[in-house]
């Protein structure tokens, strides 16, 4: 794997920012060190013709407001936290509300608004990143790295934190994928599956209901490869917003194949495996055609999925969810693989 680095250029307040690459013979990722944004992930179809399948901005500017979180990691807490408040040893925090009445990945200002530091490690980059006691209303604190390698047609992702109080800990990448090459307008002739036998039926802010409902006779049974297309028209709602459970909690977090998305027309597929105990599967529903992408693309509803393997949602007030809180002492690692290849 080849890695280098260059500027891509200045945010104010922040300081420079870095775009490595990373890059073997079948494929190429671009990273940079704001929010520790996945820029690009170029591959080739089965004609040989390549193509970049995420979605995201050609410029900093964009990545600078990046509403959608294209391509970042986002913390301390991805996804939703009930009404912004959780309570540890009998005290209250209470977080920015940014989601209707919920917070979401972390906060007005969260780990996708932060500058990175980046260094070289063996086939990839290693970025590195503190959140001090109080950031975004969270306890202690924290200090993160996440490493982006890249081995033949695998891309991997190590995230790693560490604390001095006890706080809760969620970490992920928000990348959109179009397999048929990023400002494709949809994903309806996407084949998904994904390894879940239950999801997280939610309430109508997205926040779990506490159920966890078995798959099986439910449209939420991907189990076996589904054409999105028709499985949307089918499901009530927007879409797909969902947990998938990968694992019961309390049950030792293995390393576990979760999902395989499949694009026909162009041979391409994404397999994703990981440790951690859930999956958020989001057809970019929220997604209406206002932002402007790379290369002027337009990104309208359902022209995307992310597959954002992560603890569960709302796990710091579900106390029968997997446990998501960080002691002292203690380590948060968590590993995803996303593997390329061709049908």
């Amino acid at each position: 794997t080849e890695v280098c680095k260059e500027e891509f250029g200045v945010a104010a307040g922040l300081g420079p920012v870095e775009k490595w690459t990373l890059s073997s013979d079948s494929v190429r990722v671009e990273i940079l060190s704001l929010g520790c944004v996945i820029k690009s992930i170029t591959t080739a179809d089965r004609s040989g013709q390549s193509a970049d399948i995420v979605l995201g901005y050609d410029d900093l500017e964009g990545y600078l407001s990046n509403p959608r979180y294209f391509g970042a990691v986002v913390g301390r807490v991805a996804n939703r936290i009930a009404k912004g408040r959780f309570v540890i040893n009998e005290k209250e925090y209470k977080l920015a509300i940014n989601n209707g009445p919920n917070a979401l990945h972390g906060g007005l200002r969260g780990f996708n608004k932060a500058v990175w530091t980046a260094e070289a490690v063996k086939s990839g980059v290693k970025l590195s990143h503190t959140s001090p006691d109080g950031d975004e209303g969270y306890p202690g604190n924290l200090s993160v790295s996440v490493i982006y390698s890249l081995e033949k047609n695998t891309l991997s992702v190590f995230y790693h934190a560490q604390t001095d109080q006890t706080t809760p800990v969620n970490l992920t990448n928000h990348s959109y994928f179009n397999l048929a090459g990023q400002g494709t307008p949809d994903i309806y002739d996407h084949e998904v599956t994904i390894s879940a036998e239950s999801y997280l039926p939610v309430d109508d802010t997205m926040i779990p209901t506490g159920e966890i409902k078995p798959v099986e006779d439910t449209l939420f049974d991907l189990s076996k490869p589904v054409l999105l297309g028709s499985r949307l028209k089918e499901l009530p709602g927007p879409g797909f917003d969902h947990n998938f459970c990968l694992c019961s909690p309390g049950e030792t977090q293995l390393e576990r194949k979760c999902a395989r998305v499949v694009h026909s027309g162009t041979g391409r597929v994404l397999e994703v495996s990981t440790t951690q105990p859930g999956v958020q599967f989001y057809t970019s529903n929220f997604l209406d055609g206002t932002i402007k992408g790379k290369g002027e693309a337009t990104y309208p509803k359902h022209s995307a999925f992310c597959l954002e393997t992560q603890n569960w949602p709302d796990a710091v007030s579900q106390s029968h969810f997997p446990d998501v809180l960080l002691r002292p002492g203690g380590q948060y690692t968590h590993s995803t693989h996303f593997t390329f290849s061709l049908i």
